[in-house]
């Protein structure tokens, strides 16, 4: 066997789950210019037959078609014995089905997926658990996001007022987002009550108060605006601001690849990039 033949039986086969979509193109293109990992299967339920190299406008095609089968993937995949992940860049109403199938054919995942529940993390947990299986679940893959939060925590302990301003490109969905939430949630219960000089003006245009200590968040939505968050922290004479902006998906494939190659040691799911860090 050669050494090339050798590397590439190493690698970690990984499988898109949700290909077609815009992050799942960019997933395809990360991982094929990675270093021990490849794509090894394509799914979704638009532009099937096509292959997902030419759907990325790729140099070469990758010779692997999209296709809406994950059983059959998973089940050809299986054979080889190869260490395998798959990536769900799906919905909310089908992750757990996905990830129990890959979990019974031996397989890994790592889930992006906004907006999941609470019990269905839980109960896709409490699966992987039991099949000592590793599972990533993922609220955010981007590396700047975990960080600002990070910041945000340390910060939370020195200043009494906090505000949080994010904007999103239209058309957005959820807001607050989920980013927002998550920060408003991390520096809640720590002990401090925020904002306490209007806590309780109840005036739209002072935003929204997230969970109980009185965290305040404004949310855009205008096009042409990056995807940004800023947390602004104050006491009198000073203000201390954190800042992130995500402009392409490119921004969120450092932590995908990051979370590939850690789920293939793990035995039970792990909830957010952090511990990674």
């Amino acid at each position: 066997m050669s050494s090339m033949q050798q590397l590439s039986q190493n690698n970690i086969k990984v499988i898109i789950n949700g290909a077609a979509k815009e992050i799942g193109r960019a997933a395809v293109v990360a991982v094929t210019k990675a270093r021990g990992m490849e794509v090894a299967g394509a799914i979704d339920s638009y532009l099937v037959g096509e292959d997902i190299g030419k759907v990325c406008d790729m140099e070469e095609a990758l010779e692997i078609p999209i296709i809406n089968d994950l059983t059959m993937i998973l089940g050809s995949i299986s054979q080889s014995k190869a260490s395998a992940v798959v990536v769900e860049f799906t919905d909310p109403s089908t992750v757990y089905d996905n990830v129990k199938q890959a979990t019974v054919f031996g397989m890994k995942s790592v889930v992006y997926v906004p907006r999941l529940k609470v019990e269905t993390v839980s109960a896709i947990s409490a699966f992987c658990e039991k099949a000592s299986m590793g599972c990533i679940v993922a609220p955010t893959l981007s590396i700047g996001s975990i960080l600002l939060q990070q910041a945000a925590i340390s910060a939370s302990f020195h200043y009494n007022n906090v505000e949080i301003v994010e904007s999103r490109p239209a058309p957005a969905l959820d807001f607050p987002s989920q980013d927002a939430i998550q920060i408003a949630n991390n520096i809640t219960n720590l002990g401090q009550m925020y904002n306490r000089e209007d806590i309780l003006v109840d005036i739209p245009a002072r935003g929204q108060v997230v969970g109980e200590d009185g965290v305040r968040v404004h949310s855009m939505v205008l096009p042409g605006l990056p995807a940004s968050t800023t947390v602004n922290f104050s006491r009198p004479s000073e203000v201390y601001t954190l800042k992130h902006d995500i402009t392409d998906v490119q921004s969120l494939m450092p932590g995908l690849l990051l979370a590939i190659r850690k789920v293939v040691r793990l035995k039970s799911l792990v909830y957010g990039l952090e511990k990674f860090l």
